[in-house]
């Protein structure tokens, strides 16, 4: 009778295990996508270190945004973490509406999107969308945006299109992040005016002190475009990688720990998988809270794996 009390509670434990047990070989590598943005790089680096301590692979490749969504729709793609709202709206809900993608989370809260000018800009009287055509010769009709295809390119020739705050004739300037940057940057020490796009998080708001300007509230939303962004998946991913779906669910960034990736990235040219491991190294709670439950792919738990992985 002992044997057989034993021999159904050792069962009952492999039946535990098994129930834990790591995600399918097929989950191994984790395809995702970064359009271009020094945030979206931080963050997949971030998540990419997790998951390298879980032993998981990951692949980045870069992508638009609407090649993002499309890839997603295709399940070329697996994640993407930089679905910002609402101004990836129009991209995400007819997606969303037929289940052909999944939203797991907000991964980043109460930060601003929208069209900024330099602190001397603003100290001449430039402070809302309104104020740009009475200065139209000394921006010379420009707006410097971001990649081609970018929603908040489209966003901004709509307002263009529309003749709204008198911008007729203005034109969006498209290039990289780091390329419209590097204009802001010039502008500056030329004392020239520019208006471009600006957000949060990202080390601009520490270099450039840049003014947000009000009255965009119809293009990029109110409260000087106040946004979130969103963790995003191809259909089916949680439930065919569940211990992935759980670890996407809980991880969350912060404005502080991605301006400081950033500006290692940007400002001292550090690799994007150093930097994250400095800040996750520093921050050892954060790991914590994200890989609460969450285990290695071959079943360990994966808090000690990846404080390993780390040095902690």
């Amino acid at each position: 009778m002992k044997r057989l009390v034993l021999a159904v509670a050792m069962a009952s434990l492999l039946a535990g295990g098994a129930a834990r047990a790591a995600d399918p070989e097929s989950c191994r590598l984790v395809r995702m996508s970064d359009p271009g943005w020094t945030d979206i790089t931080s963050t997949n680096a971030m998540l990419g270190v997790v998951l390298q301590g879980l032993g998981y692979d990951q692949k980045v490749d870069t992508l638009a945004v609407p090649v993002t969504f499309e890839s997603l729709k295709n399940r070329q793609i697996d994640v993407f973490l930089g679905n910002w709202m609402p101004a990836q709206k129009r991209f995400i809900e007819p997606l969303t509406a037929s289940g052909a993608i999944e939203v797991v989370t907000t991964n980043l809260k109460d930060i601003r999107f929208t069209l900024a000018v330099p602190d001397y800009v603003a100290k001449e009287g430039v402070k809302s969308f309104a104020d740009l055509s009475r200065h139209a010769d000394k921006f010379e009709k420009k707006i410097y945006g971001i990649e081609p295809g970018a929603p908040a390119n489209q966003n901004i020739q709509k307002m263009i299109d529309a003749r709204d705050f008198g911008l007729t004739g203005w034109s969006v300037v498209e290039s990289s992040e780091q390329a419209m940057l590097s204009q802001v940057d010039r502008a500056r020490r030329a004392g020239k005016w520019i208006v471009f796009l600006a957000w949060e998080p990202h080390p601009m708001n520490m270099k450039y002190a840049p003014t947000y300007l009000a009255g965009g509230d119809a293009y990029f939303g109110p409260n000087f475009g106040a946004a979130s962004v969103q963790t995003v998946t191809r259909k089916g991913f949680s439930a065919d990688c569940p211990n992935l779906g759980k670890l996407l669910k809980q991880v969350r960034f912060t404005v502080d720990a991605e301006n400081r990736i950033m500006d290692q990235i940007l400002d001292k040219g550090q690799n994007a998988k150093e930097a994250a491991k400095a800040e996750l190294k520093a921050r050892p709670n954060l790991l914590g809270v994200w890989l609460a439950g969450v285990t290695t792919r071959d079943g360990r738990d994966g808090l000690p794996a990846v404080k390993k992985l780390l040095g902690l």
